[in-house]
């Protein structure tokens, strides 16, 4: 069986945290998406804030239950408003990874070029016409 797994991420805002959010209207969400088709669902709590994975048969599924009045009401209650929500398909946040990925620097031809010193050239100066004198006296 596959499952199509969807994402809502909240995080903290100004005033309050997104783990009291959580606690407000957890229970409320998860009571819309198992009368709704929902198959499995986690929480988890961040540093940063929550992340709400629910896991459905068919993504028009998640679409009903993403229209619920209940749903919307607790989605427009985020702590931050404005930057604070991220909905989208898939299983979202560290997804397990224990440890941030660190890309090593790219080698080969990934890299940008080393910087190459111009070479140096070397000018030598001709003999002068009329012969250089001084304060405007010329040789005879």
């Amino acid at each position: 069986m596959e499952l199509h797994w969807w994402s809502i991420e909240v995080f903290d805002g100004p005033r309050s945290s997104a783990a009291r959010w959580q606690d407000s209207f957890g229970n409320a969400l998860v009571e819309a998406a198992v009368t709704h088709g929902a198959y499995d669902w986690e929480w988890h709590r961040h540093s940063w804030g929550v992340l709400f994975e629910i896991a459905f048969r068919a993504d028009e599924r998640f679409a009903e239950f993403h229209a619920l009045p209940a749903v919307r009401a607790a989605l427009d209650a985020v702590p931050d408003p404005i930057n604070g929500l991220l909905v989208y398909p898939g299983r979202g946040g560290s997804s397990g990874r224990v440890h941030p990925r660190r890309p090593l620097p790219k080698s080969g031809a990934g890299a940008a070029p080393l910087p190459v010193e111009p070479a140096r050239t070397e000018l030598h100066l001709g003999p002068t016409e009329p012969p250089v004198t001084t304060a405007g006296v010329t040789a005879a």
